[in-house]
């Protein structure tokens, strides 16, 4: 906190490859509920914003060697990482679907057994199809969402594994391809990602999110780029 202050500024590692989390408009502009998350903050601490662009990869290693402050990035809590990070209250919840044209059948994990599944490193889609134990199952790792899903209308993989906002995106943009989403394959609450020992940053910012949480501000935010609003338990605070 000290050192935010001092700088007068907040480095917010954040994804632009990730809509409608984080991306650029059609002016180049950016924009997504993490970016207007990250500028309420920076905002409301009396600071300026500075976007540190990061990969789903390598969000973690850009905190840790302090190249970021904090991470507002799709950023889901996970066991995994709490090893070595830390997280604020969640603000916002991530849900995975796994996606693949209309005409083929998956209606569970065990139906994806032989298939080739497309998905972004690093993320939490990416570390559940890492533990599931199904036959056959070839799972193909990129670098950022845009390549998942070129690689996914290309026909590079068979099905993929992306948040819904994506996959109605792309299925819009798509209409041949008749891509609909299958089955929920994981769902995470997101937090704000911290270095670990950093209490008094910590604690404001724990204190912010409850208070926009409360006041409905955060749920403005993704509800106008999600389409839907905070799920009950992340609105109550009660996650």
């Amino acid at each position: 906190m000290a050192a935010v202050k001092s700088a007068g500024k907040i480095r917010v590692a954040l994804e632009f490859g990730r809509p409608p989390w984080g991306f650029k408009d059609k002016d180049l502009k950016p924009t997504g509920s993490d970016y207007e998350t990250a500028a309420l903050l920076a905002k409301d601490l009396g600071v300026g914003l500075e976007i540190v662009e990061v990969t789903g990869p390598n969000r973690v290693p850009f905190l840790i060697s302090n190249r970021a402050d904090v991470v507002i990035s799709t950023f889901s809590i996970t066991p995994e990482r709490q090893k070595v990070i830390d997280f604020s209250v969640p603000y916002a919840s991530a849900v995975q679907y796994v996606a693949a044209p209309k005409g083929m059948e998956l209606h569970d994990k065990k139906d994806l057994q032989s298939k080739r599944v497309g998905v972004t490193r690093g993320t939490t889609g990416d570390t559940v199809l890492s533990k599931l134990e199904v036959p056959g199952i070839e799972v193909v790792r990129f670098d950022d969402e845009s390549t998942n899903m070129t690689a996914f209308v290309s026909g590079q993989v068979d099905i993929v594994v992306q948040e819904p906002a994506v996959i109605s995106r792309v299925a819009e943009q798509n209409p041949s391809k008749q891509i609909e989403r299958k089955f929920v394959i994981a769902e995470f609450d997101v937090g704000i990602g911290l270095r670990k020992n950093d209490a008094p940053l910590k604690e404001y910012i724990n204190s912010w999110v409850k208070a926009k949480l409360a006041d409905g501000t955060l749920n403005e935010i993704y509800k106008k780029f999600q389409g839907i609003d905070l799920p009950a338990k992340i609105s109550s605070g009660k996650s």
